[in-house]
């Protein structure tokens, strides 16, 4: 698959500060910036996208040690507010240099806007996303679903979705997976081949086993769906990345 592209770029929109302490213990896991520098084909180019300014220096400093070559760009800020920045960071391509992008997102509520992700699709990027749906929504329901509320409007690019959910939780459907079904429909309008819950990753805590995430990926290309399905086959219910 590498070969098949001139240039791959990995975008990471919530990049944290590179490594994540397991809750309860004195553990540290490599978050995912970390993780997607040392696969066995680096990407040609990394954009880091970090809000917070402390942990964005330490991912810098950490990336240095990890990957000292890479090409790396950071970009600090909110990924909904510096989209403009990170868009142009990512090679357009043309028929001479084919560029393939894969973006990962994986923020701790539902704060990514459609918006962000439309402007992204622009480029040849896949899309795999942690929405936290159990994590954020559903614990936030009475919230979201205020008629002044704005934040699920955002998530899913549309405001009329209330009037689905009306009809939806009739049927005994829950809110996350109507939300993810939701979500799904938006990126389909993308041009992103339909991606049905069975599809999406069920990610849950190390600590309670509750469901914490939709672990999904979105593509235009049949061939990622065949790869997602072998990771679907083995893989575990905890947040890995590569």
């Amino acid at each position: 698959m590498k070969d098949k592209w001139n240039r791959r770029v990995y975008v990471d929109l919530y990049a944290g500060a590179g490594y994540a302490r397991i809750r309860g213990t004195a553990r540290s896991i490599a978050g995912s910036p970390l993780q997607a520098l040392v696969v066995e084909h680096p990407f040609d180019k990394y954009i880091f996208c970090e809000e917070d300014l402390k942990k964005l220096d330490a991912l810098r400093d950490r990336v240095k040690r990890v990957a000292p070559d890479a090409n790396v760009v950071y970009v600090a800020g909110d990924c909904n507010e510096r989209i403009a920045d990170i868009l142009a960071e990512i090679p357009a391509g043309s028929v001479n240099d084919s560029v393939l992008s894969l973006c990962f997102a994986d923020p701790y509520n539902v704060g990514i806007r459609f918006e962000t992700l439309r402007k992204l699709s622009v480029r040849k990027i896949d899309f795999l996303m942690l929405l936290a749906l159990y994590m954020d929504a559903n614990r936030n329901y009475e919230i979201y679903v205020k008629e002044d509320a704005v934040r699920i409007d955002e998530f899913l690019g549309s405001k009329t979705w209330r009037d689905r959910w009306d009809t939806a939780r009739k049927d005994a459907i829950q809110f996350p997976q109507f939300l993810a079904a939701e979500f799904a429909g938006s990126m389909e309008t993308l041009k992103y081949l339909p991606t049905p819950l069975h599809t999406m990753k069920r990610v849950r805590s190390d600590e309670t086993n509750s469901p914490l995430y939709y672990l999904a990926l979105f593509s235009r290309s049949p061939v990622a769906y065949k790869f997602w399905g072998e990771v679907l086959k083995y893989g575990t219910d905890q947040r890995t990345l590569f």
